[in-house]
């Protein structure tokens, strides 16, 4: 029996788009106007400090906001960079120059799974404060909490068996008792591998091989 559901969010519970066509632009634009307007606050200088250190020697500040800027152009996976990209969010998400996207099915379902007393948890390659921004200012309104816990790849990578172990420890019950929803075959694998139960998210008709039970929509979703 289903007792926690395990859930992925861009292109499971959200669109693949909103990160990639608003979130990200909207970091790139704004990130030289928070930089300066912020020159001051702790958090904003020990990431300056960080950019100094990553790149091996001193910078001004229009240089090190040159230097973050084509780290988001070359999509380079930079801790410093994916903190200063949250701290944007977090006040674009506060002064409501967007909501963060999810299906209305899924909220749906994960509003009735919660109220049906299942456990609920979510896996992102995203930061968990990330995952809490988006959930947090949708247009449906605050989703986090329906969720008992949060998990980025601080326990390891999504494709690794091991995080789902880390996960599945951490939550507390046995591995089949834990359902595993992503879009992402070899996520859904390691979760498997792992002994979770999996569901394969197919947003739209297209359609490809897998061994997962596959569905479209979370209406389809079945926890009997």
């Amino acid at each position: 029996m289903i007792q926690a559901i395990l859930t992925d969010i861009e292109g499971t519970t959200s669109a693949i788009s909103f990160v990639k066509d608003v979130l990200f632009p909207y970091a790139r634009r704004h990130l030289a106007d928070y930089v300066t307007s912020h020159l001051d606050e702790p958090a904003v200088r020990q990431i300056l400090d960080d950019v100094d250190n990553e790149v091996g020697r001193l910078l001004n500040v229009d240089e090190a906001i040159e230097r973050l800027i084509a780290w988001i152009d070359q999509d380079r996976k930079v801790t410093l960079l994916k903190t200063l990209q949250g701290m944007i969010w977090e006040a674009g998400y506060q002064d409501g120059d967007f909501h963060g996207h999810v299906y209305p099915d899924a909220v749906a379902y994960l509003r009735a799974w919660h109220a049906a007393g299942v456990d609920l948890y979510v896996y992102s390659s995203g930061s968990v404060h990330a995952q809490k921004l988006l959930l947090g200012h949708t247009e449906f309104g605050d989703l986090t909490p329906l969720f008992s816990g949060y998990f980025d790849t601080k326990v390891g990578a999504k494709v690794e068996a091991d995080s789902y172990r880390r996960i599945q420890e951490s939550i507390g019950l046995v591995p089949g008792a834990i359902l595993f929803l992503s879009d992402i075959p070899a996520e859904l694998d390691a979760a498997r591998t792992a002994g979770m139960q999996t569901i394969r998210l197919m947003r739209g008709t297209a359609t490809s091989p897998s061994s997962h039970p596959t569905v479209h929509d979370f209406a389809e979703i079945r926890l009997d």
